[in-house]
């Protein structure tokens, strides 16, 4: 595999000038200190319930379990260039993606000119053909998006920024930014009087400014609700703590009805009008009368309500047909068709399996490569080459030919590394960055995002569900 970008060393003992500070604080403190500031962090996370569920894992008494996602003392720095650039770029991405989303299902030229092949989006499982003509507040789809970034090592030496995975439906973890930033400033005060850290805690007044920016027309103070799946969700920590922290109500689907064309909570003091959800409930489950009828987590009759104008949903139905990685290889073109512009940030180079040639390029190079499926998530579903044996490459192999379509590849990008605690002490680990990128009448982000960890040395996957843990991200002012 080709060398890792280190994010703090520059070679041959060498520290970037935005560590230097930092390193030389590292340096004098005890491995014995670091080793309980990880354990008390450890702890208050437990006492305060910071943890996910893993879907399909059992304890020994056959329950589903929790865990914390690991957190490591060691945070991942970014100096105020860097981030000022990497901003413009997501900003201008996520704009892109949105004149996309509200092409698709209006006049879809994007399709008449050929750059997105009309059936890589309408065949799409993601497609939602009942968003046709729907006309959103500021033709916004993905009100909340978590753009994944990773950083690979070139040639001369520098390190480049690559767009991994857009995130456009129901993006989560940026509780875990917030909890860390907190963690952070708890263990290590005297490290926030040296360096100047730009502020992230006022992310959930920024995400409930964009939740009422997109309120129906003649709503002048819009009622937002979060609606959740429910305790047993993964992400339930977060629904509740983001609800808490806007003031707002947290509801189920049960919480919720329609009556003349509006939607409603119930309440102890009576039924009270419902103008915004931010939802984190897929779209399949959020109306039995329009999608699943078994399901029970959302609200029977809400796409009707959505159509009419009456209700915002944050983010919309159909957002997911943006977010799929069969589109993503597309979304370069997206930023030159809508805006006229050259992309900031890029993508890696990605081949689709369903196209001919780039299918015998990928079956020819298999144990180079990463192949993931297209409707994938949380790193399952996928091959990572070099860290195959031949017998699961075999195997792979035989699924990819039964379906191409279902797959694309990229290179194995060595991503960058900083340092991080582990049980042997400080070593380098593998990371991607998460920043979350606010669409309401401004386009609007907190400095950084969640950066995530791979804790295993050399692995490169970084899913909390497999092991991953979690830094605080410091994007340092000017």
């Amino acid at each position: 595999m080709k060398p890792s970008f280190d994010e703090m060393q520059a070679g041959a003992g060498a520290v970037r000038p935005h560590y230097s500070g930092f390193d030389r604080w590292l340096q004098q403190q005890p491995r014995e200190l670091m080793a309980a500031r990880r354990d008390e962090a450890e702890m208050i996370f437990r006492r305060v319930g910071i943890t996910f569920a893993v879907y399909g894992a059992k304890d020994e008494d056959g329950a589903g379990t929790e865990r914390l996602i690991p957190f490591d003392v060691i945070p991942r720095i970014i100096p105020s260039d860097e981030w000022a650039r990497m901003q413009q770029g997501l900003a201008q991405r996520v704009a892109a993606l949105n004149r996309f989303l509200h092409d698709v299902y209006h006049d879809q030229e994007i399709l008449k000119a050929g750059i997105v092949p009309a059936e890589q989006v309408l065949k799409n499982a993601q497609f939602r053909p009942e968003m046709m003509g729907v006309d959103l507040p500021g033709q916004i789809y993905s009100h909340i998006a978590g753009i994944d970034i990773v950083r690979a090592a070139q040639p001369d030496g520098s390190g480049t920024y690559y767009v991994l995975e857009d995130n456009l439906r129901v993006p989560s973890g940026v509780s875990y930014m917030l909890e860390n930033r907190k963690m952070m400033m708890r263990l290590f005060p005297e490290l926030f009087a040296q360096h100047r850290v730009a502020p992230v805690a006022h992310y959930p007044d920024l995400l409930l400014e964009t939740l009422r920016d997109v309120a129906p027309a003649g709503v002048n103070d819009p009622t937002v609700v979060v609606l959740t799946p429910g305790m047993y969700n993964s992400a339930y920590f977060e629904h509740a703590f983001l609800a808490q922290q806007m003031g707002v109500e947290l509801v189920e689907g049960q919480d919720l009805f329609v009556k003349d064309n509006f939607v409603y909570m119930r309440t102890t003091q009576g039924p009270r009008r419902v103008d915004v959800v931010y939802r984190r409930v897929d779209d399949d489950f959020l109306d039995p009368k329009a999608f699943r009828p078994d399901s029970t987590l959302g609200c029977a009759g809400l796409l009707d309500v959505y159509r009419k104008g009456n209700i915002s949903l944050c983010n919309a139905i159909g957002t997911g047909v943006a977010d799929d990685k069969s589109i993503y290889p597309y979304v370069p073109k997206m930023v030159e068709f809508y805006l006229g512009e050259k992309p900031i940030l890029e993508n890696v180079p990605t081949y689709l399996c369903r196209e001919k040639d780039d299918l015998q390029y990928v079956l020819d190079h298999l144990p180079e490569l990463v192949v993931k499926e297209v409707h994938g998530a949380g790193g399952y579903g996928m091959l990572v080459g070099p860290a195959s044996t031949k017998a699961e490459i075999a195997e792979f192999r035989e699924v990819l030919l039964a379906r191409p379509s279902n797959y694309i590849a990229q290179p194995t990008l060595a991503l960058s590394t900083t340092p991080t605690f582990v049980e042997s002490g400080v070593a380098p680990r593998h990371i991607d960055l998460r920043p979350f990128v606010l669409t309401g009448k401004n386009v609007q982000m907190v400095p950084g995002g969640l950066t995530r960890v791979a804790l295993k040395e050399g692995s490169l996957v970084v899913n909390s569900s497999q092991g991953g843990g979690t830094k605080d991200t410091w994007v340092l002012e000017a």
